[in-house]
């Protein structure tokens, strides 16, 4: 199935994407929850009710008349992986890594699959990262590999979007990963039912309709499970955490000049069996407020 979080006439709710638009589940299976979180915290159940829903071919949203947000639009846990790709790790110079090298990206950056994203005011480094992302969908902790399937609940496409500068000002990485509006993805979340074996999946990245990025999930350092099994050593994961596993070789930055995104700019992100987003950049809003 491909889950989406959706708005339409007023109201975010929970669907299920197929050939004939958006299934609500509001309207179909109005026992669910309403969020994406609450939903697959439902487990089995709650997918199970979703798949009768949509077999029983109820009436259709046209995918044009939503917005499809952020699957998960406020992630408790946004989490990437850098230095994931043999490509990427040749072309920046630095060693391979023991261990999956970690950052946060604050949850307030998570954007829909074809939102804008901003160039910030205050820096000019925009670059994009093209990335398999996945979706927690089963609290758990201390899991091993071979059952980190298991608490997956389905793939995503990810922007890793990044202000260069802002990346090196913290060894951590995550103030240059976290300005709003630049964590976006999508456009659903794929079952691993559908998805098959995510180790094999193709990546693309274009920008303005030249090709940037081109790799394939098989070049990953630490595949997804592995992932699973170094996080949920140190913490607790949770239905609607977001992990996105890092980006082959391409990015902006190290390109021969250095090219970064400027206003008009569109992003446009297609991984294998899951689907694609498209951002285009914007100008920064010139707005302050105090809620």
């Amino acid at each position: 199935m491909k889950l989406v979080t959706f708005s339409h006439n007023g109201s975010t709710r929970v669907g299920v994407v197929d050939a004939g638009g958006v299934l609500d589940l509001a309207a179909a299976a109005p026992e669910l929850p309403r969020t994406m979180p609450q939903f697959l915290a439902a487990g089995p159940g709650a997918l199970d009710a979703a798949r009768r829903a949509l077999a029983a071919a109820g009436p259709r949203l046209p995918l044009d008349t939503v917005h499809l947000t952020a699957p998960v639009p406020r992630p408790g846990k946004f989490i990437g992986v850098g230095l994931n790709y043999a490509d990427h790790i040749a072309e920046t110079g630095f060693p391979t890594p023991e261990w999956p090298p970690l950052f946060t990206k604050q949850a307030t950056c998570a954007n829909g699959p074809y939102d804008p994203i901003h160039l910030p005011r205050v820096s000019p480094l925009l670059d994009y990262e093209g990335e398999l992302g996945f979706v927690i969908g089963r609290r758990c902790r201390h899991v091993p590999r071979a059952r980190a399937p298991e608490v997956i609940a389905g793939y995503v496409v990810v922007d890793d979007v990044t202000v260069r500068d802002w990346q090196f000002r913290s060894p951590t990485m995550t103030i240059g990963k976290s300005f709003d509006t630049h964590g976006p993805f999508g456009p659903w979340i794929v079952t691993p039912d559908e998805v098959g074996d995510p180790h094999v999946l193709g990546l693309r990245t274009w920008v303005n309709g030249e090709l940037r990025q081109e790799s394939n999930t098989r070049n990953l350092v630490f595949d997804c499970f592995a992932i699973v099994e170094y996080l949920s050593t140190a913490c607790t994961l949770e239905p609607g955490d977001v992990v996105t596993t890092g980006s082959p070789s391409g990015v902006g930055a190290l390109r021969s000049p250095a090219t970064f995104l400027v206003p008009g700019d569109v992003v446009r992100i297609e991984v294998e069996r899951i689907g694609h987003i498209e951002n285009r950049v914007i100008a920064e809003p010139d707005t302050t407020f105090i809620g």
